[in-house]
């Protein structure tokens, strides 16, 4: 079976599609959104279209349960507003690299300063899982 290539572009493995909401949805109605398309993740978008903040299923623990704010509260009280991304060619063990260091499970991937993308350790995951489906089928 073959490994994953580390040194390969994370654009081979980033999810392309993307879940974005406006900063002043709610974080229940962000939290229905992320249950529905079952992901961790939405991108926060403003009117002009460009990403402002990112939100995950940690945020909604963290931020609101925990402390006790209400649901209603728009996301732009506790997205994340400092983006950590890669560039479209940074290669998979460099991403993978740059997450363990943030610590993160999601990062944004760019492109001429463009957020074109998304990576998640769920991605990889599901790659392997490719990988080793086609190496079974093969034997």
């Amino acid at each position: 079976m073959r490994v994953m290539d580390m040194k390969a572009p994370i654009k081979v493995y980033m999810t392309k599609k993307l879940l974005g909401v406006k900063p002043s949805t709610s974080v229940q109605e962000a939290s229905r959104l992320m249950m529905e398309f079952d992901v961790g993740s939405l991108v926060v978008i403003n009117d002009d279209g460009n990403v402002v903040g990112f939100f995950t299923k940690s945020d909604i623990i963290r931020r609101v349960i925990v402390p006790g704010l209400p649901y209603d509260i728009p996301v732009e009280r506790i997205m994340t507003r400092n983006l950590i991304t890669a560039n479209v060619n940074t290669p998979l063990g460099e991403v993978l690299r740059k997450m363990a260091e943030h610590r993160i499970k999601h990062i944004l991937i760019e492109e001429e300063g463009k957020i074109v993308g998304i990576f998640t350790l769920s991605d990889l995951l599901e790659a392997s899982r490719r990988r080793l489906e086609t190496a079974i089928s093969a034997e």
